[in-house]
């Protein structure tokens, strides 16, 4: 007489059974993962077509030292980052001087400013045109500033580092780009 065994008494057959559950979970999730992450470089233009927001018109172009202007994307693949050597610096002298009380002293401080861009002229007429609205966060900065600070020549450069960021911050909110590169003290007093 003959036995025959069956699968649930067959070892071999007991392993065939459970592995294909594992090798099917395994290639499944590799494949779900790799569609994934091929999708996500996808999205992020890594791969395929990128996807690009096309440039605003009204956007303030860089203007090279040949007096040509270009978008930012042109600027970057024309020059490394920090060659800004080939771009045009304008000058703009912000008016009337600033006078602030200084923080916690019976000291004051008087400045004039002067703003540097690379950029087109619609920086500076941004820079004109919300003149108030600058002005008002420079003298909200500049009476936050300390006396003996404002001395030594680390306290200055730090000030004027605040006031770009300050600047360009009050006219991404008002016209939704900044642009001002550096500030520039044309008179400063501290009495």
């Amino acid at each position: 007489m003959s036995e025959t065994k069956s699968d649930d008494e067959n070892p071999k057959a007991k392993k065939k059974g459970k592995l294909k559950p594992i090798i099917l979970g395994t290639v499944l999730i590799l494949v779900l993962g790799g569609g994934g992450a091929a999708g996500g470089f996808y999205a992020a233009g890594m791969i395929g077509g990128a996807h690009e927001e096309p440039e605003d018109p009204n956007k303030p172009k860089i203007i090279m030292k040949d007096g040509t202007a270009v978008s930012d994307k042109e600027a970057n693949q024309a020059t490394p980052k920090q060659a800004s050597s080939a771009f045009k610096v304008t000058y703009h002298q912000i008016e009337q001087p600033f006078t602030s009380n200084l923080s916690n002293s019976q000291s004051f401080a008087q400045m004039s400013l002067a703003v540097s861009t690379y950029y087109d002229e619609r920086v500076f007429e941004n820079v004109t045109n919300h003149e108030i609205a600058i002005r008002s966060a420079i003298l909200m900065e500049l009476g936050q500033q300390d006396a003996l600070e404002l001395e030594a020549p680390e306290g200055k450069v730090k000030l004027k580092k605040k006031l770009r960021d300050i600047i360009n911050e009050t006219l991404k909110e008002k016209t939704g780009f900044g642009g001002i590169e550096d500030v520039y003290f044309t008179n400063l007093v501290v009495q």
